[in-house]
């Protein structure tokens, strides 16, 4: 008997990394990892093409326009939209015409970030970024042609690519004092638990679409994330709270980020570790390699 499919699109960023040192723990399954060199899903031909030649069983998109407040420049508009939303549409409709089950990663950004609760997955989207509004035409267009699982989640960072945990580290060894916002509160989310997640999903027999929301367990501002970071790398590093308008950033971001994921544990049994506990794991890995 053949091996099922997975096709994981942007496979060298954070998430698409922490699947591929899952990979070889599921052999039943044949993976296939692919970046824009591979397979650009920015165009609907090549998609088409890809689709028709592998068959997948699955495709995680893990591709994105993840640059925030670059992508606030006018000038490349057109190639987050085409990214971000476009070239979900395109890989979703592949799927429908595939039969192939469809994981969509998206994001909190597209929620307008003053709520007090922690957001539901049927809470009304605002975005105010670029990012979150492509970003949830993504979603959109998603929905529009397959039944796709669509995975929310936010404040990722990995032993893999560039997160707030390697630049905090390294600005911890550089410096002797730095300056983190602390009225931004969400829960931040180790890539590899979301690999987990999603590749349980994937194993499991209670395959339903819709739109789930996934980080770690926990709330926190990203004061108190550094905070969290110098105590497990034993920096003497001075960290020092300040307010967002001392930092301005092109992008405006989320006040609060903090996702429910009571639905995502309820429909496939997943257990989610606490932010502090998998920051701890993260750092370890890091200082093995």
């Amino acid at each position: 008997m053949s091996k099922k499919k997975i096709l994981v699109t942007g496979a060298n960023g954070q998430l698409g990394s922490e699947i591929n040192e899952l990979a070889n723990t599921f052999s039943d399954f044949e993976f296939l990892f692919t970046d824009r060199s591979q397979l650009s899903i920015s165009d609907e031909n090549a998609v088409n093409d890809f689709f028709d030649k592998h068959q997948p069983d699955f495709c995680i998109n893990c591709a994105a326009y993840t640059a925030v407040d670059k992508a606030e420049d006018p000038a490349e508009l057109p190639l987050v939209e085409t990214i971000n939303a476009d070239a979900a549409g395109f890989v979703a409709k592949a799927c429908a015409k595939y039969h192939t089950r469809f994981i969509h990663i998206s994001t909190d950004y597209v929620f307008d970030g003053i709520g007090t609760e922690p957001y539901k997955e049927y809470d009304k989207t605002e975005p105010v970024s670029v990012y979150g509004i492509t970003k949830l035409k993504g979603e959109q267009n998603a929905l529009k042609y397959t039944d796709v699982v669509i995975i929310r989640t936010a404040w990722v960072y990995s032993a893999f690519g560039k997160n707030f945990v390697k630049t905090m580290m390294r600005l911890m060894q550089d410096k002797t004092q730095i300056n983190v916002v602390s009225d931004q509160y969400g829960t931040p989310t180790y890539a590899a638990d979301l690999a987990s997640a999603i590749m349980q999903i994937i194993v499991s027999e209670n395959w339903q679409p819709g739109i789930y929301h996934y980080t770690n367990e926990g709330k926190i501002n990203w004061h108190e994330f550094a905070l969290a970071i110098k105590e497990l790398i034993k920096s003497d590093c001075d960290i020092k709270a300040i307010p967002s308008i001392q930092y301005p950033t092109p992008a405006k971001r989320p006040a609060w980020s903090v996702l429910d994921k009571t639905k995502i544990k309820e429909v496939y049994n997943i257990k989610i570790p606490d932010w502090k506990e998998s920051l701890a794991v993260c750092i370890g890995t890091m200082k093995e390699y």
